[in-house]
C-alpha cells in the first residue's frame, strides 16, 4: 500500500470530505489529485473506502481509518518531543481585523524567542474558530468570548468592547435614543450573523425596551458592516475598537446601557512554551490598548 495515499484517506476521514481535507492538509495539493489517489488507494484494495455524497464511510473505510488514525494523529506530538518538547507551529484563527491590524506585530516579537516559529493563520469568527478548537485543527483562537467556555476549552479575556451603532456621516440620528423613540425603524440593520456575540447582546437590550428590530443584512466581517454602512445600505451593528479608526464616511453613536462584548483567546489544555508567549504578548498588547 502507498504510505500517502494513506495519508491522504486519513485526512479525508478525519474532515469528512475532500474538499475539507484539501483546506487541512498541511502541504499543498489539489483536489482532483486528492481524488486521483484515494480511487488509486480504493481500485488497489478492491473495495469503497466512503460515500461521497452525503459522507460517511463504510465498514472497511472505518477499519482502514481506525488502524492508522493513531499513527498519523500522533506525528506532530512526536515531531514536538523530538524537537526538545518545543513546538515550532502555532495555528492561529481570528478576524480579518485581528489578523491584518493586531497579530504582525506579536508575531514578530515572538519570533524573537522562537526564531524557528512556524504560523499558520485561519480567518474565521466565533463559532467557527470555537469548532476548529475542537477538532484540534487550530491551537489558539483571537476571538469574542462567551462568560462560559466550551468543554475542554480554556478562556482569557483580554478586552471589553462596548457596542455601538454604525450610521453614514450624513444621518440625521445624533444618538441611538432617537431610533427607540420612533414607532417602527425602516433603516435595515446591518450586522454580523445572529449567532455572534454582538448580536445576542445587542437583540437581548432591545428586546428589554421592546423595539423589535432584526437584522436586514448579514454580513461576515466588522469590516463590510462599515463599508455597507458608508454606502448608504443602512444602519450598522458593531463594536469600538481601541485606536482603530472609522472611514470618514460614517459616524458611531454609543449603546449606553448596552452589555458589552469580550475579546480573548481560547486554547486547549497545556500551552506549549511558544503558545505561552503569545498569550502572554496578547495580554500585555490588550492591557495597553486598553489604557
Amino acid at each position: 500500500m502507498n504510505v500517502h495515499h494513506l495519508e491522504l484517506f486519513y485526512y479525508v476521514a478525519r474532515h469528512g470530505g475532500i474538499s475539507e481535507a484539501v483546506r487541512n492538509i498541511p502541504y499543498g495539493i489539489q483536489q482532483p489529485a486528492v481524488s486521483g489517489q484515494i480511487a488509486q488507494l480504493e481500485e488497489f484494495l478492491g473495495t469503497t473506502l466512503f460515500h461521497r455524497r452525503p459522507f460517511s464511510l463504510t465498514p472497511p473505510g472505518e477499519k482502514l481509518y481506525r488502524f492508522i488514525e493513531p499513527f498519523f494523529s500522533r506525528l506532530g506530538a512526536v515531531a514536538t518531543e523530538l524537537q526538545g518538547g518545543t513546538t515550532h507551529q502555532i495555528r492561529i484563527g481570528s478576524s480579518d481585523i485581528v489578523l491584518r491590524d493586531y497579530l504582525p506585530e506579536l508575531l514578530q516579537s515572538a519570533r524573537k524567542k522562537f526564531p524557528q516559529l512556524k504560523v499558520a493563520l485561519r480567518e474565521g469568527y466565533q463559532p467557527e474558530l470555537e469548532a476548529l478548537l475542537q477538532k484540534q485543527e487550530i491551537d489558539l483562537a483571537v476571538t469574542l468570548i462567551e462568560k462560559k467556555s466550551p468543554p475542554g476549552i480554556q478562556a482569557r479575556a483580554l478586552l471589553e468592547l462596548p457596542l455601538i451603532l454604525l450610521v453614514p456621516k450624513e444621518s440625521p440620528f445624533t444618538s441611538a435614543e432617537e431610533l427607540w423613540k420612533r414607532d417602527k425603524i425602516l433603516d435595515p440593520l446591518i450586522c454580523l450573523p445572529a449567532n455572534e456575540a454582538i448580536c445576542k447582546n445587542f437583540q437581548q437590550a432591545i428586546a428589554r425596551l421592546g423595539i423589535d428590530w432584526f437584522p436586514g443584512i448579514e454580513v461576515s466581517s466588522l469590516d463590510l458592516i462599515e463599508a455597507y454602512v458608508a454606502n448608504g445600505f443602512g444602519i450598522g451593528l458593531s463594536v469600538s475598537i481601541p485606536k482603530t479608526k472609522l472611514s470618514p464616511k460614517v459616524r458611531s453613536l454609543p449603546l449606553p446601557g448596552f452589555a458589552p462584548v469580550f475579546m480573548g483567546v481560547l486554547w486547549r489544555g497545556k500551552p506549549s512554551p511558544s503558545l505561552q508567549l503569545l498569550l502572554d504578548e496578547l495580554q500585555a498588547r490588550a492591557r495597553r490598548l486598553q489604557e
